[in-house]
C-alpha cells in the first residue's frame, strides 16, 4: 500500500515538474515582403521649403510566431531614390545626384541600407511600438517608432511613418547642429520615411 502510495506520488511531481519546466514549442511562419505592393517616400525640410521622394525596399522577411512578430529584417537599395516635386529634370538629376554623393548618402560605398526588428511591443489594437538597429552608411543606430500592424494567416501589412536623425549616421551637410552661420542654407537633421510594408506567405 506503501509502495503504491509513493509511487503515485513520485508520478504525479514528476508530470508538474514536467509541465513547468518544459519549453514552450515555437511556430514560427516566415513572411516575404512583397516589394509590389510595398512603398516607402521620404520628405527632409530646410529653411527654405522641401524635397520629397520614394526610395525601393528591395528584400526583406517578417518571423511570426503564434500571431506576434518576431522578429525581421529590410534592405533598403540606395541607387533607387527618386525626388517627386522637382519637375524640371536638370535639377532632379542634380538633386538625386548630390543626395548620392559623399555629402549625404554615399551611395556608391554603401548601396544598401538595413532596418533590423529587435522588439514590438503592442500598445492597444494593432498599435505598437518598432525598436530595431538602422544602418546606413555603415553606421547603426537604434530607432523607436510607432507603427499600424494588422496580420492574418497570408499577410502582414506595416503602416509607419519614422522619423531618422540623419548626423547621427554622419550626414552633417547643411546642417545647422555642425555648421554655424549658414542661415537660411540650413538643412534640418531630422528626416522623415513613410512605409507601408506589405507581407506575404
Amino acid at each position: 500500500m506503501i509502495n503504491k502510495l509513493t509511487t503515485g506520488v513520485i508520478a504525479v511531481a514528476a508530470v508538474v515538474a514536467f509541465a513547468f519546466t518544459a519549453p514552450e514549442k515555437k511556430h514560427t511562419d516566415t513572411f516575404n515582403v512583397d516589394t509590389k505592393a510595398t512603398t516607402a517616400n521620404w520628405l527632409a525640410k530646410k529653411v527654405t521649403g522641401e524635397h520629397k521622394g520614394g526610395i525601393s525596399i528591395s528584400k526583406g522577411t517578417l518571423s511570426v510566431d503564434h500571431g506576434k512578430i518576431a522578429g525581421g529584417s529590410f534592405e533598403f537599395d540606395m541607387n533607387s531614390i527618386t525626388c517627386t516635386d522637382l519637375t524640371d529634370k536638370e535639377w532632379n538629376g542634380k538633386l538625386i545626384g548630390h543626395l548620392k554623393s559623399d555629402d549625404f548618402f554615399s551611395v556608391e560605398k554603401n548601396p544598401t541600407a538595413k532596418f533590423e526588428i529587435t522588439k514590438v511591443a503592442q500598445k492597444e489594437g494593432t498599435n505598437f511600438d518598432v525598436t530595431g538597429k538602422l544602418t546606413i552608411k555603415g553606421i547603426t543606430n537604434e530607432i523607436i517608432f510607432p507603427a499600424v500592424i494588422t496580420m492574418n494567416d497570408k499577410a502582414v501589412v506595416t503602416v509607419a511613418k519614422i522619423t531618422v536623425n540623419r548626423t547621427k549616421f554622419d550626414i552633417k551637410y547643411g546642417s545647422a547642429s555642425f555648421f554655424e552661420g549658414i542661415g537660411d542654407k540650413a538643412i534640418y537633421d531630422d528626416f522623415e520615411l513613410s512605409v507601408n510594408v506589405v507581407a506575404k506567405k
